[in-house]
This record gives C-alpha cells, sequence and structure tokens, in this order.
C-alpha cells in the first residue's frame, strides 16, 4: 500500500471495504449474500423509523438489490448468526463477534446496577424481572406482571422495560424475536448459541483492538476518530491501540489528501482501479454514520432532518444520498405510502457540479427496484428540487 491517498483513491478503498464494488447476484439473492455484506460493514444499525422501510433492512438492498427481507431475519432469530446489541448504535453483530462485547456487558452491569438502586431503590425489581423471563420467556415489556407506566425517564420507558433494557445491556437477557418490532426478551443462554457464550472473553483492550481492525477493515480507510466511532470506543482508549496494531504491522498509517489528521488502514488494503457503484444509501448505513467522514470523503454535507421542523428541512424528512459510481451525486426524499401502494418521491436535488438528467436517467434503475422490492405498484415523483422533473420525464418514458 502506497504511503499516501489522493481523495479519489480514499474513496475507492472507503467504496470497496463497503461492499459497493463487489458485483451484484446475478440470480436468487440468499443467505450467503447477506453473510458477505455483514462481513464488509461488520454490523448494521437498528432504527425504529418505518417511513420506508426499517433501517438494519435496507443496507442489504444497497448492495444486493432486491431480496426477501425474512432472509435478515431468519439469520437474526431463527438461525442465532446475528444477535442485537449497542454496537455503533442498537445493531445487529454478527454472533461470532459476541466474545468482543462481553466487557462492555460486564462494564454496564455495573454502572446499570446502580442506576437501578437510583430509580427503583433497590435490586429487587429487576431481579423479580429476571426470574419472570426465566419463567416465562420470551417476554415483551407489556408482558411483564408488572410493566409499570410509559412515564419518566429513558424515552417515557415503563419500570419493566427499564428493568429489560438494563438487563439486556448487562447481557443477563438478549432479544428473541422482533413482534411488530417490539423487543422479545429471553435469558442470553437461551438466545445466544453455546459456542460463543462458552467463549473466553478477551481483556478489555484485547477486544478494542479486534474491534478496531474490524472498524478498519469496514471503513476502508479512516483517522483514529473514524475508527473509534464505528464501535463506540473512546477516542482516548483507542488511540494506544491504534498506535499498537501498527508497531504489529495490522495497520497502516497514511495520510489522505485534504484530511489534518493521520489515517488507518488495514495492511492489506488495496485501491480499486473504479467503482461503478449505483445505489441509495439509507440515512442510517455505515457509509455515512459519521457526517464529518462523509463530508471528508465526499463533500457531502448530510444531516438526518427527522427532528427538524418541516419549514426548516433543506432535503426533506427521509433523505437518502445516491451513490453513483464514486461520487453522492444527489439526494432523494422517500416515502412508501403503502396505503395508495406508491414509492413517493417527495423531493430530488443533484449535488452542485452534478447535471440534474443525469441524476435522473441513473435514479430510474433504483427506484424501479425499491418499489418492487417493497411492494408498491408505481412511483410518483413530487415537484420538490432540480432532479425532479426530469426524473418524472425519466419515469414515465421507461413506464415505471
Amino acid at each position: 500500500m502506497k504511503s499516501d491517498l489522493s481523495i479519489a483513491e480514499a474513496r475507492r478503498v472507503v467504496l470497496a471495504a463497503q461492499g459497493f464494488a463487489d458485483p451484484r447476484p446475478r440470480g436468487r439473492v440468499d443467505a450467503r449474500h447477506l453473510r458477505r455484506v455483514l462481513d464488509r460493514v461488520g454490523l448494521v444499525q437498528i432504527d425504529s423509523v418505518n417511513v420506508l422501510a426499517r433501517a438494519h433492512y435496507l443496507p442489504f438492498f444497497s448492495r444486493l438489490g432486491p431480496y426477501p427481507q425474512a432472509l435478515l431475519d431468519d439469520l437474526a432469530y431463527r438461525r442465532g448468526e446475528l444477535f442485537e446489541y449497542w454496537g455503533h448504535a442498537a445493531s445487529l453483530i454478527p454472533t461470532a463477534h459476541y466474545p468482543l462485547f462481553r466487557h462492555r456487558m460486564t462494564a454496564r452491569r455495573n454502572r446499570i446496577r446502580t442506576r437501578a438502586r437510583q430509580l427503583f431503590g433497590s435490586d429487587g425489581y429487576v431481579d423479580s424481572v429476571l426470574d419472570e423471563v426465566r419463567a416465562n420467556g420470551p417476554l415483551i415489556a407489556s408482558g411483564l406482571s408488572d410493566p409499570g407506566e410509559r412515564r419518566g425517564p429513558w424515552w417515557g420507558y415503563g419500570k419493566g422495560k427499564i428493568a429489560l433494557e438494563a438487563l439486556f445491556e448487562a447481557g443477563d437477557v438478549a432479544v428473541r424475536d422482533r413482534p411488530n418490532f417490539a423487543r422479545a426478551y429471553d435469558l442470553a443462554e437461551r438466545v445466544i448459541p453455546e459456542a460463543a457464550l462458552a467463549a473466553e472473553p478477551p481483556a478489555t483492550e484485547d477486544a478494542h483492538r479486534e474491534l478496531l481492525m474490524l472498524a478498519a477493515r469496514a471503513s476502508g480507510v479512516g483517522t483514529a476518530r473514524d475508527l473509534a466511532d464505528y464501535y463506540r470506543i473512546g477516542f482516548t482508549l483507542a488511540r494506544p491501540r491504534l498506535a499498537e496494531l501498527v508497531d504489529a504491522g495490522r495497520l497502516v498509517e497514511t495520510r489522505v489528501e485534504g484530511w489534518r489528521e493521520p489515517a488507518y488502514l488495514p495492511a492489506d488494503a488495496r485501491v480499486p482501479r473504479a467503482v461503478p457503484a449505483r445505489a441509495l444509501v439509507a440515512p442510517f448505513d455505515s457509509l455515512v454514520w459519521n457526517r464529518d467522514r462523509v463530508e471528508r470523503l465526499f463533500d457531502f454535507h448530510y444531516r438526518i432532518e427527522i427532528y427538524t421542523p418541516e419549514p426548516l428541512r433543506r432535503f426533506g424528512y427521509y433523505v437518502l444520498p445516491f451513490l453513483l459510481d464514486e461520487r453522492l451525486a444527489g439526494r432523494v426524499d422517500l416515502k412508501a405510502d403503502r396505503a395508495a401502494s406508491t414509492l413517493s418521491v417527495r423531493a430530488a436535488h443533484a449535488e452542485p457540479g452534478e447535471r440534474p438528467a443525469e441524476v435522473a436517467d441513473a435514479l430510474v434503475t433504483p427506484l424501479t427496484e425499491m418499489a418492487a422490492w417493497l411492494a408498491l405498484d408505481r412511483i410518483a415523483v413530487e415537484p420538490r428540487g432540480d432532479v425532479a422533473a426530469d426524473l418524472a420525464a425519466a419515469l414515465g418514458e421507461r413506464g415505471a
């Protein structure tokens, strides 16, 4: 690997690491393809917003095209190949990596017990919830005998949900299923495969090293802060571990054109000659988790405007960046109007320097695929953004 990277080279390294250089399946998508994506990205974020599709389903669509969403549910909740935990945020993570999070569970168990005593006056209620899960699990919070009312701290959770989340963070319970997107909790030993539970958990520093290596392989190239953020490791904890990985020859320190801080990449990383990608990238996709990094890489200023009052939004409510070859060339605000069986393009914008007609033409296939994947019969384009008119015309010409 060369010692310095141009920004164009860095983009290609990142896109390849995130799986956008891999060829799409030509036939039926199966579990092997989802495993390949997970091997690239390391984990996928879960989020409750469902204006288009649940967040954890979308990264696979971006890289594979249409696929049966039940495949991911099967890997996570039937086969036990994935588990839910706090990775980047709430995430689905390969169960093979479960031991790398045991130190986090142990640390949180102590803090959470202290918090529970402050909230409930003793450990008694949390212990009673654990006993109830042991006897009757899997359980959702409302299925507890004494779930409490939804009020108070922690997003208005009732005391039952607070206790279950405390036990989840401590690793005492795990998520067995997601009925109507609610977590159904069961004892960890009844959810996590025995091999993962029995594996000797590495010491905290060793776990951090391995998580940082996973972050480097998934990121392609990143600064110390970028790599620390991938699995939410504190920067001051990550920095000495990165130095150790460089000394061990597993990472290479490099410079990226225009970046003020040094960067790191795996020692065996290669720069692809080109990445001919075309993908709608979800707001919670790992490619765009780190907004500062996205701006450094693609000169693309991106913010999720879900919590911005509508009159103050620049681009829309649920905006997906559009990856065209090696650049983020535009953005579209999408909504699945299930009652009308319509994929609604509420706004479509091209980035400065991009030709709106070219962006519109390139968007037709991804939008058509997405509508079919979500079982929506039509696509409707609202007249917002400089791409909207060309996109409506292009969709009309192709009968989409």
